[in-house]
């Protein structure tokens, strides 16, 4: 009931019982009248607020468990398969998109749970703090509890999904599980257990895991054999994936000094990370040069990314590392894209070993 209604009833009553009421009585109506609606109005909302408030609850846990995934960093894992899947169309003249899509879910599943292992490793080392990129454990938005059950779901997602390919796919059992659980094991390790990232050895096990693995894993479980092939045309994409890890761990050279951990900016120092970085951004594009002269036209749509690289560049020299590790990605993704469509339109036969 509103004060409208309220008001009107407060006349109603005055007009058909004020005649025969004493005033104190008279008063009394009143009052109740004009404070039930209130009475009424604040229970609503109460109900109506604890409602809004269980329904926002679960939307804010959601959205922290999909920021906990880190979700701009996928590109390291789709590209890959994307990757992997173009080379064997090439070389097969077939795709297989039920395969496809079961890689690529495998793969991010992993990568995901990987994320998560990092999360909770740095934050239980004291690494992670109130100005790191990741507060998802340091400002209370998750649990520890709720970042390990996660990641032993998403673990578990893609052993079912790595069973489901060996059920569909003619790669053999002991070849697709030497690769998947090598990632998987890439995976964990990167933080926890050994904690390769600790020790300077992280950007190897990235470079490893989301480059020339990946794609040899996508590969193969389309042509049901192990190749190569997949390892020479994974090196650009690889290298650009460095390329993130590499900004990122540059960016929090301080914090990781201080936290006592040894990384590979901090072994090699400012001067030598902005060099290494150029490196990793601009060394793909000499590979593409090279495939698009001597073999096919299609091989320089990668060139397209680089202007973005040049931004980049120039804002890693500055020094200025806000959001650098995610634009990075982006760059990693729209370079992976056009280098997967490069090579599904290059002719056949064009491309070596293809």
């Amino acid at each position: 009931m509103n004060r409208g209604a309220a008001a009107c009833c407060r006349v109603l009553l005055l007009r058909d019982g004020g005649a025969s009421m004493g005033p104190a009585e008279l008063v009394q109506k009143i009052s109740i009248s004009a404070e039930s609606p209130r009475g009424s109005e604040s229970g609503g909302a109460a109900l109506a607020g604890a409602d809004g408030a269980t329904g926002g609850g679960w939307r804010h846990k959601c959205a922290a468990y999909v920021l906990a995934l880190r979700p701009w960093s996928f590109s390291a894992s789709l590209t890959p398969v994307a990757l992997g899947s173009a080379l064997a169309y090439r070389a097969e003249g077939a795709l297989d998109p039920g395969l496809l899509l079961g890689s690529a879910v495998t793969v991010l599943a992993v990568h995901g749970a990987g994320n998560l292992v990092n999360t909770y490793y740095d934050f239980s080392k004291g690494i992670d703090h109130k100005k790191s990129d990741d507060r998802t454990l340091v400002d209370q938005i998750l649990e520890p509890q709720d970042v390990v059950r996660f990641g032993v779901f998403l673990y578990t997602v893609g052993c079912i999904c790595a069973a489901g390919l060996y059920a569909v796919s003619t790669l053999k059992l002991e070849h697709l599980a030497l690769i998947y659980f090598g990632g998987l094991s890439s995976s964990f390790l990167y933080t926890g257990g050994i904690g390769f990232k600790y020790v300077a050895l992280g950007d190897v096990v990235i470079l490893i895991t989301f480059g020339p693995l990946a794609v040899v894993f996508a590969h193969a479980v389309q042509v049901g054999y192990l190749s190569l092939t997949p390892l020479l045309y994974a090196v650009p994409l690889a290298l650009s994936t460095e390329a993130i890890l590499h900004s990122n761990n540059t960016r929090d050279m301080e914090s990781d000094r201080q936290a006592g951990i040894v990384t590979l900016a901090i072994l090699i120092g400012p001067t030598f990370s902005y060099i290494l970085y150029t490196v990793l951004l601009f060394l793909p594009y000499l590979i593409f040069c090279v495939l698009a002269t001597r073999y096919t036209i299609s091989m320089a749509l990668p060139l397209l990314t680089i202007p973005m690289a040049f931004s980049l560049e120039r804002q890693f020299r500055s020094q200025n590392f806000n959001k650098i590790p995610q634009r990075t990605a982006k760059l990693n993704l729209l370079l992976g894209l056009f280098y997967v469509f490069g090579i599904t339109l290059a002719p056949a036969g064009a491309l070596p070993k293809l």
